[in-house]
């Protein structure tokens, strides 16, 4: 893992943790806690698609293995709060060949992270960018990039791109801009068979 983590992740490299997280309840309840804050197991519910009683056990689940902690009470003191760790998380698949369990479990987190995340593009076209201002819909858009790279080359890509972005991933919500909004920049990196070496660029559509 790079020992760098200039976004402030959880590094998650304990298989049974990676197992933990690999469900889509779970992933549910931190992409919740890191865009809208601290919350109660009833607050999360109607998110994340479980009744209260099962989104706490979730909750805890988490906790254990140090993904969520105990948040600053709120109005209501009897009611316990949820706060996520870290802004982010990130993991990645074991090197060595006789890892089998870390490789599995990484496999998996992998696999209900794509699931999860699959139709966000198609939501986002259909349900927001219709109702974006003309700046905002010009700024948005995707690019799919192919290029023909090293190992080594592409974590410098990886790097590159983390450098860019840890200033506005860790600013003080104090310091935002006031016309600042949240954006969701999704990064799929997806090594391509091998002997397909053709580079290709394909422009940035909105």
């Amino acid at each position: 893992m790079d020992s760098s983590n200039r976004m402030g992740d959880v590094e998650i490299t304990d298989p049974q943790a990676m197992r933990a997280l690999a469900h889509p309840v779970r992933l549910a309840i931190l992409d919740r806690l890191r865009r809208d804050g601290p919350a109660t197991a009833t607050e999360l519910a109607p998110d994340v698609g479980a009744t209260p009683s099962v989104t706490s056990w979730h909750l805890r689940h988490l906790a254990s293995f140090g993904l969520v902690r105990d948040s600053e009470p709120g109005p209501d003191r009897r009611s316990r709060r949820w706060e996520a760790v870290a802004r982010g998380f990130r993991f990645e698949t074991p090197q060595d060949p006789a890892d089998d369990e870390g490789r599995t479990a990484a496999r998996e987190l992998s696999r209900q992270m794509f699931l999860r995340y699959a139709d966000v593009p198609g939501r986002w076209a259909a349900e927001v960018e219709p109702g974006l201002d003309p700046a905002w819909r010009g700024a948005a858009g995707l690019a799919h990039t192919r290029v023909v790279v090293t190992v080594e080359e592409l974590a410098a890509i990886e790097d590159g791109i983390e450098r860019v972005l840890a200033p506005y991933v860790t600013r003080d919500p104090a310091d935002r801009p006031a016309d600042s909004r949240s954006v969701a920049l999704m990064r799929y990196v997806l090594p391509e068979a091998d002997g397909d070496r053709g580079g290709e660029r394909t422009g940035r559509t909105t």
